[in-house]
């Protein structure tokens, strides 16, 4: 997590690099892109659309290197949404801490939001997102953990269980490749709750960017099972040296989705990770 600061507007702020605004970007061109299909599940007696994040943060960001404002991504969500006709019905948010979930509330209810609360980790409050977001809705989620532990698969999977939530998902590559030794040598590793089983399928005799590769496929692999698959269209986002700090990909069961989202992430070719 950020370092938490005193905002603009009162409240409590993260500090972030500049990689958040590309972030967010991409997130809400998704949010835009989207809004005419969302646009059919609105109104009396529609199914309703939610938007899910249960890694919430405070709600607006720090910039110091530009010395920048900015939204957080539930906030900067909304607010597109709106800009473009076809708001959530429902804005879930979460996180582990209180005092950035209580931040990003106030934000959100500010400005007229349909917030629902949910305190306590993703992973503990994932049943209670889904029992929240409408059955027969088209809801969208994004997962934006803040290392790649706390990405648990029982997240995604719970998630899975609505029959239309997109998932945009922020893995981690920086801990795959910063902490690769320590996951594959420890007892107990990060992996382990990130893609369960990795063990047996992964061969760890051979280099280390084939390790990481293979990890990540084995991912991809097993989310696949769970009928949201995940989309070829991956977007790096580098750091200020050019260093990976994480893919985004979207997971969906429904090929329009991954048509929005192939649109929104706009992919360049891009230098592999491995």
């Amino acid at each position: 997590m950020g370092k938490l600061v005193d905002g603009d507007d009162g409240l409590p702020v993260e500090e972030v690099g500049m990689w958040a605004k590309e972030k967010h970007t991409y997130l809400c061109r998704y949010i835009e892109i989207s809004s005419a299909t969302r646009k059919k599940y609105l109104g009396p007696e529609k199914g309703g659309a939610a938007y899910v994040d249960l890694f919430c943060g405070p709600g607006r960001s720090f910039i110091p290197e530009s010395r920048e404002w900015i939204d957080g991504g539930a906030v900067a969500a909304w607010k597109r949404s709106q800009a473009v006709g076809s708001p959530f019905t429902r804005i879930i948010v979460g996180d582990a801490d209180p005092i950035r979930l209580s931040a990003s509330v106030t934000r959100l209810r500010s400005l007229g939001a349909p917030v629902i609360a949910l305190a306590g980790t993703a992973n503990d409050v994932a049943l209670k997102a889904i029992q929240k977001s409408p059955v027969y809705g088209l809801n969208f989620a994004f997962l934006d953990p803040y290392n790649l532990e706390a990405l648990d698969f029982k997240i995604i999977e719970m998630l899975s269980r609505i029959k239309r939530m997109d998932i945009l998902v922020h893995v981690s590559a920086m801990d795959l490749q910063r902490n690769l030794g320590t996951n594959i040598f420890g007892e107990q590793s990060a992996f382990d709750a990130f893609a369960p089983g990795w063990r047996d399928a992964v061969n760890l005799a051979q280099s280390q960017p084939s390790i990481r590769r293979d990890v990540f496929d084995y991912w991809r692999a097993i989310v696949a099972k769970l009928g949201v698959w995940p989309s070829t269209e991956i977007k790096l986002i580098t750091g200020s040296k050019n260093q990976p700090l994480y893919w985004l990909l979207l997971a969906a069961r429904h090929e329009l989705a991954h048509k929005f989202w192939a649109t929104a992430s706009n992919l360049n070719r891009q230098r592999s990770l491995f």
